[in-house]
């Protein structure tokens, strides 16, 4: 299944409870779409949210609003059912903001193009926690909800454990001489794994984050995009535009899911109930690709075996994988003027209309 899109798709999120699908695109737009399972997708409406790119996506409340980011550094609310915008917080952060993930029912996590990570709590509506764990733009968090902390992967080359509890970085790696792109917690919370701009994934082991303990040079260009599949397997979105499945320890490729021809993966995101995995590309298209046909020892879905997918399978298996691709060490993104918001101002009781 794919979705046609008016511009370059920068993030994706799912409904927690039904098939609807949020977009945020590169024109500042906001799309909404339903899924079914059987039936061609349907369109649902269409908002402009910001006037600059809408960087990040997800619901909150339960499903009944969307929260977009932005680097016109605002954060927007708008209402699922009706499109119109709730409220809109200007200023939530210093810098673009890059990357929003949900952590408990009443809070949520921002991170921007400085570094700066903050959380924002619902029932204090207000926000309660902020972190200058890096000092380059944050590309990926993971909520570690057993021990109410927050991993972050930045473009500075280094991985974060930040605090919920005692508002402070517990921990911070050296630099790892490449930008980390994602970032994945798995084997029952005992190893993290971090996606980078070479391509190289960097397992580290919880508690030594010092250094990273292994490294699985399994795909020929960067790692933008990560989910767990389960405790041993994640699925990887690359630059080269392949969507594969991978073993960490033992570490190897599986097989490859799909691919959206030459173009790069930007994110991936599954379905409520993990049967539907939504990529989202440079192709200007979002794809969705049944998980029900994945199986950890090979794919068995015809959409997935294009000419690339079988290349791309068999270069892995005759190639070295000490072999290292260099790439641009150059940031990933330009920093972006901000904007002024086309909504009224709110101060940081944003999400007091929420309520």
């Amino acid at each position: 299944m794919q979705l046609s899109l008016e511009s370059q798709p920068f993030d994706l999120a799912f409904h927690p409870s039904s098939s609807i699908v949020a977009i945020g695109l590169i024109s500042g737009h906001l799309q909404l779409f339903r899924c079914g399972d059987v039936s061609e997708p349907q369109s649902l409406w269409t908002v402009s949210a910001h006037l600059e790119s809408c960087r990040a996506v997800r619901f909150a409340e339960e499903g009944q609003y969307i929260l977009t980011a932005s680097p016109d550094c605002s954060i927007l609310a708008t209402n699922v059912e009706t499109g119109q915008a709730v409220a809109r917080l200007t200023d939530a952060h210093g810098a673009a903001i890059n990357r929003l993930i949900n952590l408990t029912e009443t809070t949520i996590a921002s991170g921007d193009d400085d570094g700066i990570i903050k959380v924002w709590d619902t029932r204090q509506n207000t926000c309660c926690n902020s972190y200058s764990a890096h000092v380059d733009y944050v590309a990926d968090m993971e909520f570690v909800s057993s021990t109410m902390q927050l991993l972050a992967a930045s473009g500075d080359g280094t991985l974060s454990l930040s605090n919920l509890r005692s508002g402070k970085v517990d921990a911070r790696s050296e630099f790892s001489e490449d930008e980390l792109l994602s970032v994945v917690l798995m084997k029952h919370g005992q190893k993290v794994i971090c996606g980078s701009q070479t391509g190289i994934l960097l397992l580290y082991s919880w508690g030594y984050f010092n250094d990273c303990s292994d490294r699985f040079a399994g795909h020929p260009q960067s790692v933008e995009a990560m989910l767990k599949l389960d405790e041993d397997t994640i699925i990887t979105g690359s630059s080269d535009g392949l969507i594969r499945v991978v073993s960490v320890v033992p570490n190897r490729i599986i097989s490859v899911i799909g691919e959206h021809s030459n173009f790069p993966i930007e994110r991936l995101a599954f379905s409520h109930d993990c049967k539907l995995l939504g990529s989202a590309s440079h192709d200007h298209t979002i794809q969705i690709w049944d998980m029900t046909l994945v199986k950890k020892d090979g794919i068995s879905s015809t959409e997935g075996n294009t000419s690339k997918a079988s290349k791309a399978m068999k270069d892995h298996s005759s190639e070295d994988d000490s072999r290292k691709q260099t790439r641009d060490q150059g940031l990933r993104r330009t920093k972006q003027i901000r904007s002024t918001s086309v909504l009224p101002r709110h101060n940081s009781n944003f999400f007091n209309d929420l309520l």
